[in-house]
C-alpha cells in the first residue's frame, strides 16, 4: 500500500514537472537568426516536431513574426511520464532599421530537420545616386554656355 503510494505521488510529481517545463518552453519566444546579403533577409528560427502545415508567418513592422503547433505522437505500449515538450511555439525577430523589403515575395521553408528558413527579398529603391563628371567635361559645358549666353546677348542686342 505505501508502495503503491508512493508511486502514485512520483507519478504526479514527474507529470508536474513535465508539464513545467513544457509551459516554460511555449512562454519563451522562439531565438531566431538573422543574416544579410546583398538582395534579401534569411531569418532562421528551429522548430523541431513541426509540420509545415502548423506554421504561420506574418510579417509586420520589420518583424517576422513566426507559430508553430506541435502534436504528440502516440506510441503504442508506451505511457507518458514526462510530457516536457511545449506544443505552442512562437518567435519573433526584428530587421535592421534601415532595411527595405519587399514581404510580399518572402518564402518560407520549413526543413526536414526542423529549421524554418524565411526568405525576405530586399526591395529595389530608386537611385539617389548623383552623377559624377570629369573636371573637364564640367569645364566644356561651362564653355558652351558662356557661348550661348554671348550669342543670346548678341540677338538681343542687334
Amino acid at each position: 500500500m505505501i508502495r503503491e503510494l508512493g508511486e502514485a505521488i512520483g507519478d504526479t510529481v514527474v507529470e508536474s514537472v513535465g508539464r513545467a517545463v513544457g509551459r516554460t518552453q511555449e512562454q519563451r519566444p522562439l531565438p531566431a537568426d538573422v543574416l544579410e546579403s546583398d538582395d534579401a533577409y534569411l531569418v532562421v528560427f528551429d522548430m523541431p516536431g513541426v509540420e509545415g502545415a502548423d506554421v504561420q508567418v506574418r510579417y509586420e513592422d520589420d518583424t517576422v513574426e513566426v507559430r508553430a503547433d506541435r502534436f504528440r505522437d502516440f506510441h503504442e505500449g508506451f505511457e507518458m511520464r514526462f510530457p516536457g515538450r511545449g506544443l505552442s511555439l512562437d518567435g519573433h525577430a526584428t530587421l535592421p532599421d534601415d532595411a527595405v523589403v519587399d514581404p510580399d515575395a518572402a518564402t518560407a521553408t520549413l526543413k526536414r530537420n526542423g529549421t524554418l528558413q524565411i526568405r525576405i527579398p530586399k526591395e529595389e529603391t530608386a537611385s539617389d545616386d548623383v552623377a559624377v563628371e570629369e573636371e573637364d567635361e564640367v569645364a566644356a559645358e561651362d564653355e558652351d554656355e558662356a557661348g550661348s549666353g554671348a550669342e543670346a546677348d548678341d540677338e538681343t542686342d542687334a
